[in-house]
């Protein structure tokens, strides 16, 4: 008789067929089936096991153990997608960032990371570049991909009556960082700007300035208004005189660092009027460091023949010759807060618990560095 060779099937080599209990290759996903065959319990079991289920708390621990064991051993990685379909759950949050380089997002954004973490959800970021399309186009990128909650980081003023409607026709829980709110559906979180100017003038006014120089921020900043309305009332408060030549207004820029650039100029615009002032308060950190930069190239020497303090204590400010004085917005806790306060609200959706929006107003703090000092 001829060989039958020809006629058998074919087995593959030995070095070609994976070994029981070897990671398969990245092409090839490993299933809940691959992980009951390891761990020989049936699918059912390890699917209750792996996905976390309410029955899993019958499941003797030991079970468990082995189904995880063998689960990490295989290189098993659940598909969320297919959970998320199941569960009409994704876990995600979407962060909209008005402008990614502005140093004042930073820590803020480090407080929303932190807080999803430690929460389970995945934060999906997104700069929108203070524009207007941009930001809508996002969210509905956001949307589209079944975020559960929205923080919105709005330093400049973009969000107009029909952003906010945008957001509020999502129905999702947001919490708006950096803009004051009045709505039922929506969270804010935002620094006491009048309390920070307030802070800022008195501890001038404290070490005997009475002719002080302001450079205000941009007309069409949500931050401006409160802070300037904090410095006339502590002006009326010590019956101090505010110069109208000794205030100079920040122009409308989109780029966060032009400030000290403008902060620089309008200096040198102060300083050409001769109009003598011994503090100058500037809007924010950024147009400090301009400031002193002007002051030092007239040959006006900071602290010892005038008194410069800023607003928000960006990572430079402690570092700047010389350390600025300054009020510190509480940025990480600010964005903590409003990852805790979306965090709150999903879940109590989820148990079908009433929902209203939070809205809190953070103190800031008063840091005295080397920029000011007495006139005595």
């Amino acid at each position: 008789m001829g060989s039958t060779d020809s006629k058998s099937p074919k087995q593959p080599p030995a070095a070609n067929r994976p070994e029981p209990g070897r990671k398969r290759s990245r092409s090839t996903a490993v299933t809940i089936r691959d992980v009951a065959e390891k761990s020989g319990f049936s699918s059912a079991t390890v699917s209750i096991v792996l996905n976390n289920a309410p029955l899993a708390r019958y499941i003797p621990d030991t079970t468990k153990t082995r189904i995880q064991r063998a689960a990490s051993q295989l290189g098993y990685r659940p598909n969320l997608f297919a959970r998320s379909l199941r569960s009409q759950r994704s876990h995600t949050v979407g962060i909209m960032v008005s402008d990614m380089t502005d140093p004042y997002c930073t820590l803020v954004l480090r407080g929303m990371e932190n807080s999803l973490y430690q929460s389970s959800f995945l934060p999906i970021l997104t700069d929108v570049h203070n524009e207007r399309s941009r930001f809508e186009r996002y969210l509905e990128m956001l949307l589209d991909r079944r975020i559960e909650g929205l923080v919105v980081l709005a330093n400049w003023l973009f969000l107009d009556i029909n952003v906010l409607a945008d957001i509020e026709k999502s129905k999702i829980p947001t919490a708006i960082v950096g803009c004051e709110l009045k709505n039922d559906h929506i969270s804010s979180l935002i620094v006491d700007n009048a309390q920070g100017a307030r802070a800022a003038l008195e501890h001038l006014i404290s070490l005997g300035h009475r002719k002080i120089a302001f450079i205000r921020g941009p007309r069409q900043l949500s931050d401006t208004e409160p802070r300037w309305r904090g410095v006339r009332a502590v002006a009326r408060e010590h019956d101090l005189s505010i110069d109208p030549k000794l205030i100079v207004d920040l122009p409308e820029s989109r780029d966060p660092f032009s400030s000290f650039e403008d902060g620089f100029k309008l200096t040198e615009e102060l300083l050409h009027r001769r109009r003598p002032f011994t503090a100058l308060m500037a809007f924010d950190d950024m147009t400090a460091f301009g400031a002193i930069r002007a002051l030092a190239k007239a040959g006006v020497r900071v602290p010892e023949q005038c008194s410069v303090i800023g607003f928000d204590d960006i990572a430079p400010a402690a570092l700047y010759s010389p350390a600025l004085t300054t009020v510190r917005q509480p940025m990480e806790a600010m964005g903590t807060a409003a990852a805790a306060i979306v965090v709150e609200t999903i879940n109590a959706g989820l148990e079908k618990k009433p929902v209203r929006a939070i809205h809190r107003k953070l103190v800031p703090d008063l840091i005295v560095r080397e920029s000011t000092r007495s006139l005595k």
